[in-house]
């Protein structure tokens, strides 16, 4: 079950965070005090929040190598943006910004 949830997470991260939000939203709460920081993760950065929640102890917050794995994600986050504008502008019968 874990290797099928870490494939699912990897592909669909949004909808990994709403199952884990689901099945354990105590882990959710703990690592976010309100509502509007996860709601514009799951907007701007979903794999980058998704890693968060998962590394997130309570007590002991992110620390280490495991800040490295968020901005790892964040950083995947924004590399799919940029391949999105690169595809964006290769639409048949679409003209190149000038």
């Amino acid at each position: 079950m874990g290797c099928l949830f870490a494939l699912m997470a990897g592909l669909f991260p949004r909808l990994a965070l709403f199952i884990l939000w689901v099945a354990r939203p105590a882990r959710i709460d703990a690592a976010f005090d309100t509502f509007l920081l996860p709601l514009l993760g799951i907007i701007f950065l979903p794999f980058a929040t998704l890693m968060y929640v998962l590394l997130y102890t309570p007590g002991r917050g992110l620390i280490g190598w495991d800040w490295f794995w968020v901005i790892l994600a964040a950083l995947l986050d924004i590399g799919h943006w940029g391949a999105a504008a690169t595809q964006r502008n290769q639409i048949p019968g679409r003209r190149a910004p000038a």
